[in-house]
């Protein structure tokens, strides 16, 4: 915008102010011609309007009621032209002007009220140059922010500078607020509480509220249907369309850059599940050289096995499966799969539940094995699987590797299961290397009771008992509870 001082800066004698004293900074929206006595009906505030003095002739109660009616319309100044009939400025026309606080203008003789008019519309077209110029550089600036590593917090502090105030960006989820300069951190509950109100309506795209004096105003981020978070911008004042259109673009980039995180955090997700599968499958060189290509951090040779189960159906989700090792101050690991129902995740070898935490959130169960060589996982899965299906809930148990712990454990769970025949079924089963019929005529039940209850049995260990290794660990800790009867009623789980 041009201001009436830098108009008469530029014209320098060709329009001076009438009487000595600093001219006026106020922002011109034109520049005007009239010789009625009264044009304010084409006027709509903000001009230099330009007059030879015509209307002003006919005394004081002329002048003062013609100027009158320029401020009450918020004319920003007068010009009287010199030279066409008026040779002086009337005392009465200063003092009308003064009284009303309108700046008052000489144009000289022989200078045409044109080149006034273009004189101003130069400023403007080079105003306006300036204006493009700089909404290009900061659009330039934002697209910018958006590639780099810490995308949100340089969007976020670029649209704070060039719009001379400060920004926040909030997630929806309740997590760590972006804001800029660290000094406005003070309205972020306000903003927290304001988001959640508009939010509750179902369509608030954008709002404007005062927070501490100031409006800001706040808009919502979202990727597809769903809101992520939402942008709040306080300038200090009134804000222009360059301005909204800069916030416009601030909103697409974080849109765009929290997509970006999603579909990132997607592909972490499958690519973590396949080396997890991969390990628990036995391939650990094939899942070593899979997280080498996908630029993962390289895994070690010696890992833990964490299990996570919830109480009732169904499979935990990740944000909930976040939440849960974050408060044991566990590192995040895209190394994860389910097993029979239950999260399983690989971490590394120093990974251990901080020491001033013993639960979790309730409805939960976890199991943290000891630290274990890579090439033991497949066979050490299941005591975990097994350790937090049995696990209390709110409660967190560190399972011992070993293959005779492991075996203990699944005695401990044959036997602690309310069929308590389901322990001596296995027994049975194993000593006659699996043979339905010979099975079935020791126990003295039909082959497909004794089918059910092995079948009950697989599932509560969540293991195979046809594998060689499996049914030789099992039968060996079988073996040993019926010499040593007391250590099975023993927690084999620290």
């Amino acid at each position: 915008m041009v201001t009436l001082e830098q108009l008469c800066e530029r014209l320098g004698n060709n329009l001076r102010p009438a009487v000595t004293g600093p001219i006026g900074r106020q922002q011109l929206t034109g520049v005007h011609i009239s010789e009625l006595a009264d044009p304010t009906p084409y006027l709509e505030g903000g001009e230099l309007l330009l007059t030879t003095g015509i209307p002003l002739r006919g005394g004081p109660v002329v002048i003062r009621d013609y100027v009158h009616r320029l401020a009450h319309k918020g004319v920003a100044a007068l010009a009287l032209g010199l030279g066409a009939g008026t040779d002086r400025v009337d005392p009465q026309l200063v003092s009308a002007c003064a009284d009303a606080s309108l700046d008052l203008l000489l144009v000289p003789e022989a200078v045409p009220f044109l080149h006034i008019s273009r004189g101003f519309w130069q400023l403007v077209g080079k105003s306006e140059q300036a204006d493009l110029a700089s909404r290009l550089g900061l659009q330039t600036a934002l697209a910018r922010a958006a590639t780099r590593d810490n995308a949100v917090e340089s969007i976020v502090t670029v649209l704070a500078k060039g719009l001379g105030g400060w920004a926040a960006y909030l997630p929806a989820d309740g997590t760590a607020e972006t804001i800029w300069p660290s000094t406005a951190a003070e309205v972020v509950p306000q903003l927290r509480a304001e988001s959640t109100r508009f939010d509750l309506v179902g369509t608030y795209s954008a709002a404007t509220f005062p927070v501490n004096g100031t409006d800001v105003v706040e808009h919502s981020i979202t990727v597809g249907p769903r809101t992520v978070g939402f942008l709040a911008v306080g300038a200090g004042r009134g804000l222009q369309k360059a301005d909204r259109q800069l916030i416009i673009t601030a909103c697409m980039l974080l849109s765009v850059t929290a997509q970006r995180a999603q579909e990132a955090s997607r592909v972490a997700v499958v690519v973590g599940g396949t080396i997890a599968a991969l390990i628990l499958g036995g391939h650990a060189d094939a899942a070593r050289l899979a997280a080498e290509h996908a630029g993962l951090p390289a895994i070690g040779g010696v890992v833990r096995i964490l299990a996570v189960r919830r109480a009732g159906p169904g499979v935990l989700d990740s944000p909930e499966l976040e939440r849960i090792v974050g408060s044991l101050g566990l590192p995040e690991s895209t190394l994860s799969a389910t097993v029979g129902g239950v999260a399983i995740f690989i971490l590394g070898e120093t990974a251990a539940v901080n020491a001033d935490t013993g639960v979790v959130a309730a409805g939960h169960a976890v199991a943290l094995s000891r630290p274990m060589p890579l090439v033991t996982v497949p066979a050490a899965v299941s005591a975990v699987v097994l350790a937090c299906r049995t696990a209390a809930l709110s409660a967190v148990v560190v399972v011992d590797g070993s293959a005779d712990i492991r075996g203990e454990t699944w005695v401990d769970a044959l036997a602690h299961h309310p069929r308590g025949d389901l322990r001596n079924t296995v027994r049975s089963y194993l000593a006659h290397r699996g043979h339905w019929e010979t099975t079935a005529r020791e126990l003295d039940i039909h082959r497909n009771s004794l089918r059910q209850r092995i079948a009950v049995a697989t599932e509560l260990l969540g293991v195979d008992l046809t594998d060689p290794d499996i049914a030789a660990t099992l039968w060996i800790a079988l073996r040993s509870s019926l010499l040593h009867p007391k250590r099975v009623d023993q927690d084999r789980v620290s």
